[in-house]
């Protein structure tokens, strides 16, 4: 790629997902806090409560391969739009529940809702980015979410007095918000003349699946699903509460800490991608974070834990926009990749379940430090198929 493609200035319509993608996490972030509260406030125990999280996750793990289906059909855009129409309504409904089954019921219909929009961002990102610049669009997507993240749970904090049912409306405002900035700005036939409805050659899963560094990236979204979605959010809070060096209130920092580091290290990495390749990067990132991970159940003090998350969130901060990028590289601008693409979603979706599922296990058997540790031997193993991979041709 030339410095002139590269320094080409970012198409409005990636800017009109970042704005989106600003005000989902935003309102996520706010009812994420209380969710499990909630969930607690129909006297179920803490397996149901949990229950609440962990379903979303397995809904949209299921529902991946349909929403990858819709892509086809219907195409990215008018996909993004159901799935984020849903993932409000899901939200509204959650906060007028009568019931623990019936919160239930509709957590799980915001898990299709979030994997149509999710998989279908991701296509939209593939078709508009110029082809030099996609790490550096898709570190400006991710940053949108870890600022919607941080912020988020912020202003949920200050929202607190107004009870436990109105941040489920607040984040249903936020994401009809976001439908409204996309109906808006990002018109039907911007990209190409596949938004305009028009018939788009497909990347079949079969076709995908033949090329090894798709199934090195599988391997790694799995592993950072595990990592990163999995078992920092579920197994953090609990160590911070059970080791008296560290306490209950550092987690909140902690998980703050690893969005800061790993927004600011985003619009670092982003560049560089783009100069320098996707897969020494990919390396660096699960290389890193499969060190910062090892003692991290073993270190108990509260400044290694806040030292160690800051620096974790570095690591993902090189793992996620260059996946992105080279999943854009291997389909290219001008093919429907809705299948590959949920495949990839369903890998780091199983990563998220298993690892939470697995390192809490060995976290109740032999300790937290454990469970850290096959963690990070989960993210080093991951580093194996990129070690034996040649470089590949990018897509245009």
């Amino acid at each position: 790629m030339t410095k002139a493609e590269r320094r080409q200035p970012i198409p409005a319509e990636i800017w009109v997902l970042v704005a989106a993608a600003f005000l989902i996490a935003l309102g996520f972030g706010i009812v994420a806090p209380i969710l499990p509260q909630f969930a607690a406030s129909f006297d179920v125990g803490v397996m149901a409560a949990s229950a609440i999280v962990s379903v979303f996750a397995f809904v949209r793990l299921i529902f991946a391969p349909a929403g990858g289906a819709l892509i086809g059909t219907f195409g990215e855009r008018r996909i993004y739009l159901w799935g984020l129409s849903i993932v409000g309504l899901s939200s509204a409904l959650s906060g007028l529940a009568p019931d623990y089954w019936t919160l239930l019921l509709f957590r799980g219909l915001g898990g299709i809702g979030s994997v149509m929009f999710t998989v279908s961002s991701m296509g939209l990102l593939v078709r508009l980015s110029p082809p030099a610049q996609r790490g550096h669009t898709a570190s400006l997507y991710g940053s949108a979410f870890l600022l919607g993240n941080i912020f988020g749970p912020i202003l949920g904090s200050a929202l607190a007095g107004l009870g436990l049912r109105v941040p489920f409306f607040l984040y249903a405002g936020a994401v009809f918000a976001s439908v409204l900035v996309v109906m808006v700005f990002l018109r039907r036939d911007t990209g190409g003349p596949d938004l305009a409805g028009h018939a788009q050659p497909k990347m079949t899963l079969g076709e995908a699946m033949a090329l090894p560094y798709y199934r090195a990236l599988l391997v790694t979204g799995f592993a950072h699903g595990w990592s990163n979605f999995g078992v920092r959010i579920a197994l953090l809070p609990l160590m911070a509460a059970s080791v008296p060096t560290i306490g209950a209130a550092a987690a909140g920092i902690a998980l703050t800490l690893f969005a800061v580091g790993n927004a600011v290290t985003q619009q670092a990495t982003g560049r560089l991608i783009d100069r320098m390749g996707r897969r020494p990067f990919l390396v660096i990132g699960l290389g890193l974070s499969a060190l910062v991970t090892l003692p991290f159940g073993w270190f108990d003090t509260i400044g290694w834990f806040l030292a160690l998350s800051t620096l974790a969130g570095a690591g993902a901060a090189f793992i996620a926009p260059a996946s992105q990028a080279l999943l854009a590289d291997l389909i290219g601008s001008n093919r429907n990749g809705g299948q590959a693409l949920s495949t990839f979603s369903m890998a780091t979706d199983l990563g998220s379940i298993t690892g939470t599922l697995l390192a809490g296990a060995i976290a109740d058997l032999l300790g937290f430090g454990w469970a850290w540790a096959v963690t990070a031997f989960v993210l080093a193993s991951a580093v194996v198929p990129w070690l034996l991979v040649k470089r590949p041709r990018a897509a245009r």
